[in-house]
């Protein structure tokens, strides 16, 4: 399937910034069933300062903000070939050793909520996938998809006391429970093209679990399935801090705001 990917974000800064670097994410990764064919990024208001690929095998661009400037536009477009691999991605291919994702992060850490959760399923069938589809269903069972339910920074047992996320808080709590039971697991951001919905305002978020002789195998909690042709991973780490689409600190102005506008379609 060949996908068209228009990402545009705009911050909008309350005083003129001083000095501000900002850390993008944002190129799709090539392999594991996707190709990109052509991508662009163009920065108004700011430049690149460098690029590199990161421990997780993410693209990064470091940006810098012009001095004086009120708002900053970042833009990428491109396309990209995607196979259905029925979310199999295969073995371990990471400078991160695999036992690395294993280990809990503040916004992974299984506290009572997650362990309750993890009650509910049958943890002593032989069936690794199965045990991990069962999960994925469980957790949307019991966490309601809500948009402004939470914020970036909440953590899976914030998501769970709250009853309420997104796709992001989802991926926190299926993350956590695998860990909890020695699964290694890791977050992903990405795109994924919606049925009936060209226009979006946000990206999306997943998870992936390693399962033995089989490899990474994606889960796409709030959706119920594991991702197919639709889906374009862009970065992977272990939790949403290692993969954030945009991060960056900034000084001279106070406060910003954001507007994202983006695209995928066939």
């Amino acid at each position: 399937m060949l996908l068209s990917i228009h990402h545009l974000t705009e911050y909008q800064f309350d005083q003129p910034v001083h000095y501000a670097l900002q850390r993008l994410k944002l190129r799709p990764k090539d392999g594991a069933g996707q190709q990109i064919i052509d991508w662009t990024l163009t920065v108004d208001g700011g430049k690149v300062e460098a690029e590199h690929d990161d421990p997780h095998n993410n693209h990064v661009t470091l940006i810098s903000v012009e001095e004086g400037r009120t708002s900053i536009t970042i833009s990428c477009h491109g396309q990209v070939e995607t196979t259905d691999n029925h979310g199999i991605l295969g073995r371990h291919r990471s400078h991160v050793p695999l036992w690395a994702y294993c280990r809990p992060t503040r916004l992974t850490t299984a506290g009572r909520g997650v362990q309750k959760l993890v009650t509910g399923v049958d943890r002593e069938q032989s069936d690794k996938l199965a045990l991990l589809h069962q999960l994925s269903a469980h957790i949307l069972g019991s966490v309601a998809y809500q948009s402004g339910a939470t914020g970036v920074d909440s953590s899976a047992e914030n998501t769970i006391a709250a009853g309420a996320g997104v796709c992001q808080d989802h991926a926190h709590i299926f993350i956590a429970a695998c860990r909890s039971m020695g699964i290694p697991a890791r977050y992903v951001s990405g795109y994924l093209m919606m049925d009936g919905k060209v226009e979006q305002s946000a990206s999306h978020a997943w998870a992936e679990a390693h399962v033995d002789a089989i490899g990474w195998v994606g889960f796409d909690i709030s959706n119920g399935i594991s991702p197919d042709g639709r889906y374009v991973r862009v970065a992977t780490g272990f939790d949403y801090r290692d993969a954030a689409p945009i991060s960056g600190m900034s000084f001279g102005a106070r406060d910003k705001s954001m507007v994202v506008s983006l695209r995928v379609e066939q």
